[in-house]
């Protein structure tokens, strides 16, 4: 499992130029699925994601958790993180999840979250997807299962 995770002022995801999920301050999560990925993998990055301190302090130290400044979580699916590129131009996707795995695996991510206190909002999975963001920073993190 991949999440990129991007400190955010705002961020929304739009499917057909209808807006599905919209956030204020916190986390926009692109995650993607790979083969072998678990439920506890999902618990594992969940709790490490929410509890990262990269929110600034009073003092502007990078101190705070998602929970101290009361952030909001964006979780949008893609498959795309498993990108292969190292031969020729065109990636592949084999390392990718099958899509009936992906989804009920990216439902129980979020899911966790909203049981975690986290207001979480979503994008629809397996849509084409418009995603704006104001990344705060800009600061990004990636965590990886492996």
């Amino acid at each position: 499992m991949k999440l990129v995770i991007q400190r955010v002022t705002s961020a929304e995801v739009a499917v057909d130029g209808a807006i599905c999920g919209k956030i204020g301050r916190g986390f926009l999560v692109l995650m993607g699925v790979g083969h072998g990925d678990t439920e506890e993998d999902c618990r594992r990055l969940a709790d490490k994601m929410i509890n990262l301190r990269i929110f600034s302090d009073e003092n502007d130290k990078i101190n705070l958790s998602l929970g101290d400044v009361d952030g909001e979580l964006l979780i949008v699916s893609q498959f795309t993180l498993y990108a292969d590129c190292r031969k020729g131009n065109r990636p592949n996707f084999i390392q990718a999840a099958k899509p009936e795995e992906a989804r009920r695996l990216y439902e129980y991510f979020t899911e966790y979250c909203r049981e975690k206190g986290k207001r979480t909002e979503t994008g629809i999975f397996g849509a084409d997807m418009q995603v704006s963001l104001v990344n705060d920073g800009p600061f990004t993190v990636i965590l990886d299962s492996q």
